[in-house]
């Protein structure tokens, strides 16, 4: 989720995820849609993909510490109307904030009927094991984030895979989260890191995604750029082998995201290029020694090159 407000810190924002090699920034709640288009296609930086504001129930914990940064969506026939006025907007998704309580199913399910009815993927903000059944229920494309209140069954994990919902489990943001608010709330980073290994042995399909915002009121704040270097090894670390892991944020990514022009080294797609001093197959970490960048062919300027100092 990248809140960008205002052109120039938007710019900062994708420059920096550029000189960090993320070359296609997948944003979760960024406002207003003129704003959006302004950022896309832009030469030398990264390029972007939006849901524009999210959905959330005005009773929801996000809708208190949001306000009118999010949509807010009270029953079935206030969800048609959202999604009619994102589609207006030119949205890639529907982002859907579930909350609980907040959000009952009904509504949600509304929400992703009229997305999947506008041919829009719906993605689901869902950090608690509650609110991953309500998502799985409804039919939701994307769950990003894992649970880090408790376990999900060995039943919930197998029903992920068999109705082929997608996994971004930002377990960067989840590690802050609990950082922040161990102590404060039953919380556990230990629970997310669990479930993830669970969805992989069980053959879901995960993404890389970290969360990544400078919203003042957002309960953690992963850096823009160097926390995808984090995730990657926080994914490695809950089970997933290297290769998978740089698949989540390369290939995998383009294909669930319908992003047919990138994601691989190929004739003829967009020529979006890290190159890294080192070898991430044999350490993961090597993602983080970034020598050159490029995207859409474009040098991306002062990208930062490693050295041990750096490191």
């Amino acid at each position: 989720r990248h809140r960008l407000i205002g052109l120039g810190m938007a710019l900062a924002t994708l420059a920096a995820l550029a000189r960090h090699g993320v070359t296609t920034g997948l944003d979760m709640g960024t406002w207003p849609p003129e704003l959006v288009a302004s950022l896309r296609g832009r030469r030398g930086v990264s390029d972007v993909r939006s849901s524009g504001t999210g959905a959330t129930h005005p009773a929801s914990a996000h809708a208190e510490r949001m306000g009118r940064a999010q949509g807010l969506v009270a029953d079935p026939d206030e969800a048609k109307a959202y999604v009619s006025e994102r589609v207006a907007e030119g949205v890639d998704y529907i982002k859907i904030i579930v909350d609980l309580p907040g959000f009952d199913e009904p509504t949600v399910r509304a929400l992703v009927e009229a997305a999947h009815a506008h041919g829009l993927r719906t993605i689901a903000h869902a950090a608690a094991r509650d609110a991953v059944l309500l998502a799985q229920e409804v039919g939701v494309d994307v769950l990003t984030h894992a649970p880090i209140d408790r376990q999900l069954e060995d039943s919930a994990v197998q029903r992920t895979r068999t109705s082929g919902q997608v996994i971004v489990p930002t377990l960067t943001m989840m590690e802050a989260i609990v950082e922040r608010l161990g102590g404060i709330a039953p919380v556990s980073y230990d629970v997310a890191r669990s479930t993830v290994g669970q969805w992989y042995r069980a053959g879901v399909a995960i993404l890389a995604g970290t969360d990544a915002n400078q919203a003042p009121s957002a309960p953690a704040s992963p850096p823009y750029g160097t926390s995808l270097h984090r995730e990657l090894e926080l994914l490695v670390d809950a089970g997933l082998s290297a290769v998978d892991a740089m698949r989540s944020a390369t290939i995998l990514a383009a294909q669930q995201f319908g992003l047919a022009d990138r994601g691989v080294i190929a004739a003829g797609k967009r020529a979006d290029l890290v190159l890294i001093d080192g070898d991430p197959l044999q350490d993961i970490s090597a993602v983080s020694k970034i020598a050159a960048v490029w995207c859409a062919g474009v040098p991306v300027a002062d990208a930062p090159a490693w050295t041990e100092e750096a490191r």
